[in-house]
Parts: structure tokens; sequence; C-alpha cells
């Protein structure tokens, strides 16, 4: 965060050539901003920010919140999501406090990608950032929302889930046209049934339960 402040300049020149310095939070008026889509998390224990002599704030406070965000599994496991991060401040309203991002979707996004964990389950693809009003009991709030898109990594559900439901089928259609017996067409179909609900049954572990529409994978 960066904000302004003209009563709070000085001349280095008469202070031993101190050009900035560093006080606690409470110290000086801040902007308070909130998380929309905040469940949980943990509020940063680095409570001070840096005064330059031109008056300027900077003030940098690592976050780690955990967001609400619908998921839309039709394609799982090849599926593409989309998540807000919308930071507002509703104590003041957009005529006494406006927030600007200070650099773009794609600086953004290049410090993103080096800090993000390349070995997980999902891939970061893309950050836009949109800036508007809220209008609330006919009041203007300034609000950011940083639209992050995630694409999954599909490899550990194509050698789970896929590849045996396709083994499967094959050798259940092997069976029914081949020249076995009833008998042991029966028992076959049996064990196919077996195996069909074991992997229903990881399938059914593996996906998220706040979808409105199950996958394409777990219907058929």
């Amino acid at each position: 965060q960066e904000w302004q402040n003209p009563f709070a300049t000085w001349n280095p020149q008469d202070f031993c050539n101190i050009s900035e310095i560093i006080l606690p939070m409470d110290t000086y008026w801040s902007p308070p901003v909130f998380i929309l889509e905040r469940v949980n998390g943990q509020n940063p224990e680095l409570n001070y920010m840096v005064l330059m002599h031109n008056g300027s704030f900077n003030s940098t406070r690592p976050f780690q919140v955990t967001l609400t965000c619908t998921l839309i599994i039709l394609k799982f496991p090849f599926d593409t999501q989309t998540c807000n991060l919308s930071i507002a401040s509703f104590l003041y309203p957009v005529t006494d406090f406006i927030m600007k991002t200070r650099r773009t979707p794609a600086e953004i996004m290049k410090d993103s990608q080096s800090l993000l964990l390349t070995d997980g389950e999902w891939k970061f693809t893309n950050l836009s950032i949109i800036e508007y009003t809220e209008i609330l009991d006919d009041k203007g709030f300034s609000v950011v929302t940083y639209v992050i898109s995630m694409e999954r990594r599909p490899t550990l559900y194509i050698l789970n889930l896929i590849l045996p439901t396709c083994a499967l089928y094959l050798l259940d259609m092997a069976v029914l046209f081949g020249p076995s017996s009833l008998e042991e067409k029966i028992n076959f179909q049996i064990a196919i049934i077996l195996g069909s609900s074991m992997l229903a049954v990881i399938l059914n572990n593996s996906l998220p339960t706040s979808s409105n529409k199950p996958p394409i994978i777990g219907t058929h």
C-alpha cells in the first residue's frame, strides 16, 4: 500500500539528512481495507510502515487468507477455474477514498508466477484487474478486484481414474462379445461392476463438493 499525507513532510537537510523513518501502523492514519471473499486467515505481525520525507507512506504486509470460490468442474480434470479477490474499504465513500493499482496485470502476474509453487495441483495462468465503484445505501465505495485464473494439472487423475476406467470398459466389451460361456461372462461382469464401484468411491473422494454440476467423468 502507498498513500500520501501532505502534513507529514520535512526537509532532510534539517534533520541530519534523514529521508525516511519506520513507524508503527497506529502512529498515522492508514487505509483500512478488507478482502470481501475472505473466510479465514492470519493477520500479519509486520505492523510497521515507512514514511518518506515527502509525505509518502509505504506499507508491505503479507496476508495469508482462505477465500471462497465457486467451482465449475464439468470438464474435470481438464477444467480451468476463475476466482476473485476483491479489496475494498467500506468506512470511507468514494468521495473520500479511492483505491488504484500501482502495477499492471502483466507485472503482477510475473511476480506471482515467480512466487507460486510449480509442483502443486494448480497452474497459475492469468490475472486481470477490475477497478469499480460499489453502491451500498446510496453511497459509492471503491473496490479493486483481482480475477485469478488457474488450470488444473490432470496427469494424476488421468493415471488414477481415466485410464483404469477406460481399461475396465474395454475389457467389458471384449468379454461381452468374446467366445466365453455365459457363466464366465456373468462372473466377469460382476467383477467389472465392483471395480467401477471402487473407482466411483475414489472419484467421489477426489472431487470438490461445492460445484453445482457434477463432472462428465462422474456422470458416465
